[in-house]
C-alpha cells in the first residue's frame, strides 16, 4: 500500500473540514445537496471515459489500483541475479541460460534473455526492448490522461452545477427566506469541483506518471544489464553499471545469493503493467 497517497488525500480532506469548523461551518454542508456532488464527480468521470478507448475504460480499476497500492522492486537482489547469469554465460556459453531463462517470472527480463540466448544480433535485442518500453509507456499514458481530464473537467461542471443552481435562484427571488440557502447551495457544486480536481483527480494522475517513470527506469535496468551480459562483460562490471540506476543511500543493500535474487526478481515482476 502505498502510504504517501493516502496521507495526501487523506491530510487535503482534513484541513478542508478545519477551515469549515474555523469558519463557523460544519462538515455536513459538504454533503448537503447530492446533487451537486453528483454532477461534478459524475459528470467528470463520464466525459473523461469519452476521451478514452474502450480497452482503457475497462482498466481504470487497474490504474486506481496501482496508485493506491505498489510493491517496489528488490533492485540490488535484481543485478544480483544478471551478475551471475553473465557469470554463468562467461563459463559456459550463452546457450547455458536457456533453462534458466525458462524460469525467469518477470516477462520483459525473460524475453530479453530468450532473445540473446536465441542468438539474436544486439541491435536488434536493444531495438526489441526499446519498442516494449515504448508501448509500456503509450498504456500508462491512458491512466495517466484520464484523471489529468478528470481533474480539468471536474471544476467546469462545477461551474455548470453553479449556473444551474443560479438559475433556480432567479426563480425565487420573491421568497427571501429560501434565497440564502440556494444560493449556498449553488456555489457548492463550483466547490466540490475544485476539491475533486485538486484533491483527487490531478494528484491520482501525478502519482500515476511518477509510477510509470519508475517502471520506465526499471526496465531500462533490465534492457542495460541483458545487453551488457550478451556483450560478455565482467559481472563486476555490470554490477557497477547497473547500481547507477540505485539511490547512493540503498546501494549497500545488495543481495547475495542465488535464491534471494530470485525473489527480488519476482517481486520486481509484480510491479510490472
Amino acid at each position: 500500500m502505498d502510504l504517501a497517497t493516502i496521507i495526501g488525500i487523506g491530510m487535503g480532506a482534513v484541513i478542508v473540514v478545519t477551515v469549515m469548523i474555523l469558519d463557523g461551518g460544519s462538515p455536513l454542508e459538504l454533503f448537503a445537496h447530492p446533487s451537486a456532488i453528483l454532477l461534478t464527480l459524475g459528470g467528470s468521470l463520464i466525459a473523461s471515459v469519452a476521451t478514452m478507448p474502450f480497452e482503457g475504460v475497462m482498466r481504470i480499476p487497474k490504474y486506481l489500483q496501482k496508485a493506491f497500492f505498489t510493491k517496489k522492486a528488490n533492485l540490488p537482489a535484481i543485478i544480483n541475479t544478471l551478475a551471475s547469469m553473465a557469470d554463468k554465460a562467461r563459463r559456459e556459453g550463452l546457450l547455458a541460460l536457456e533453462e534458466e531463462s525458462k524460469k525467469i517470472p518477470d516477462p520483459f527480463l525473460r524475453q530479453g534473455i530468450m532473445l540473446v540466448v536465441d542468438g539474436t544480433d544486439p541491435a536488434q535485442v536493444r531495438a526489441i526492448l526499446e519498442l516494449e518500453i515504448k508501448n509500456m509507456e503509450e498504456r500508462h499514458e491512458l491512466g495517466i490522461n484520464f484523471f489529468n481530464a478528470a481533474g480539468g473537467f471536474s471544476p467546469t461542471f462545477g461551474i455548470i452545477g453553479t449556473v444551474m443552481g443560479l438559475i433556480s435562484v432567479l426563480k425565487q427571488l420573491d421568497d427571501a427566506g429560501k434565497l440564502a440557502k440556494s444560493i449556498a447551495a449553488a456555489f457548492l457544486a463550483t466547490l466540490w469541483g475544485l476539491l475533486s480536481a485538486n484533491l483527487i483527480w490531478i494528484p491520482i494522475g501525478g502519482k500515476l506518471a511518477m509510477r510509470s517513470a519508475e517502471e520506465v527506469a526499471y526496465r531500462k535496468m533490465l534492457m542495460e544489464g541483458i545487453l551488457s551480459l550478451q556483450a560478455g562483460e565482467n559481472p563486476r562490471i555490470i554490477k557497477e553499471k547497473l547500481s547507477a540506476f540505485i539511490p547512493p543511500s540503498e546501494r549497500g543493500a545488495e543481495v547475495k545469493g542465488g535464491a534471494p535474487a530470485q525473489a527480488g526478481a519476482r517481486q520486481g515482476a509484480k510491479g510490472q503493467a
